[in-house]
């Protein structure tokens, strides 16, 4: 990256915009974001280590703070919102998250199909004598 190209703070501590006409978060975006992450690990440490919830919930109750993370994330350090001018890169999000749920889907479908057509562990024995 050469100096023409770098981004100049400006009086409001917010960095001015780059050639490519985007913005860079400020100071003040990127700690909150990380006092909100960091107090939803903390969660969810606290979650896992005690009895707050009932235990058959505290899959789901880790699942909820684990998504809230993921925005948190999202919003704070990777900036994207529903402005019409991210609308690339929401889509190219979602993409990714269509790819990664086909993934995901078929591996487990296909790891079910095969433990119903496997035989069992007497029977292959059997088999071997």
């Amino acid at each position: 990256m050469n100096e023409d190209s770098a981004p100049i703070a400006s009086p409001g501590g917010k960095a001015a915009a780059d050639p490519e006409g985007e913005t860079s978060g400020s100071l003040v975006t990127y700690t909150v974001g990380l006092v909100f992450a960091l107090a939803l690990t903390g969660a969810s440490f606290i979650v896992s280590q005690t009895h707050l919830l009932w235990a058959p919930g505290v899959p789901a109750g880790l699942a909820v703070l684990a998504i809230a993370q993921m925005g948190v994330h999202l919003v704070f350090f990777l900036h994207i919102s529903t402005g019409p001018d991210n609308t690339n890169n929401v889509l190219a999000l979602a993409f990714g998250v269509l790819i990664v749920t086909l993934i995901v889907v078929g591996s487990l479908w296909i790891m079910a199909n095969l433990s119903a057509n496997m035989l069992d562990p007497a029977t292959i024995m059997k088999m071997q004598r």
